[in-house]
């Protein structure tokens, strides 16, 4: 079954000022579309093609050595942008309430001290990368993964991640990649967020 690129639940420009229509555009289309293509054309024809995509990412260990590379990139950056654009949202920002909230304050203390450890995480990933707020058992924790990991390889169960590669922001913000990190927190989808959470 071949991988395709999912919609965006938004318009382009639905997130601006914070990430702009360009950055959003050039990103699902063509970082996440080569990322989906490059998966496709690395498992046709193998037993790999019929799993699903957080399948194969759980059950990494077994796929074969000579198709570990590409399946590592692709199908971790298609998995790992096919969240993202999911937890990010017009509507977004603000601090979360319900279970996500508790859940947070259980495991941080607070929540703007897992806001300063997430930022930190963030800021900190050395190159390309991910910082991730994880369920590892059902217990939350903050994980950086480099490049295009996904924390499923792990058996961690993403429930937000923010993209830290420079494409991420480069066209809006250069170099300054903790104001990007800032400027992030006005979109994410809380809502999304807890059904990762309630199904984590």
């Amino acid at each position: 079954m071949a991988n395709s690129l999912p919609d965006l639940p938004y318009d382009y420009n639905a997130l601006e000022p914070h990430i702009d229509e360009q950055t959003m555009r050039i990103h699902h289309t063509k970082h996440h579309q080569t990322y989906v293509d490059k998966l496709n054309d690395a498992i046709k024809g193998t037993d790999l093609e019929s799993k699903d995509l957080e399948a194969l990412l759980r059950d990494f260990a077994s796929v074969p050595d000579d198709k570990k590379t590409p399946v590592r990139n692709h199908a971790g950056g298609h998995h790992n942008h096919s969240l993202f654009w999911t937890i990010m949202g017009p509507s977004g920002g603000g601090t979360p309430s319900g279970d996500v909230a508790s859940a947070i304050d259980g495991a941080f203390g607070s929540f703007d001290t897992f806001k300063e450890k997430f930022i930190a995480t963030a800021v900190g990933v050395f190159g390309s990368g991910w910082a991730w707020l994880v369920s590892n058992g059902g217990k939350l924790e903050i994980v950086s993964r480099p490049n295009q990991d996904s924390p499923l390889m792990d058996g961690l169960t993403p429930v937000l991640g923010l993209d830290v590669w420079e494409h991420a922001y480069y066209l809006k913000y250069q170099n300054r990649r903790p104001e990007y990190v800032d400027a992030w927190w006005n979109v994410v989808n809380w809502d999304e967020v807890a059904v990762r959470l309630k199904s984590a």
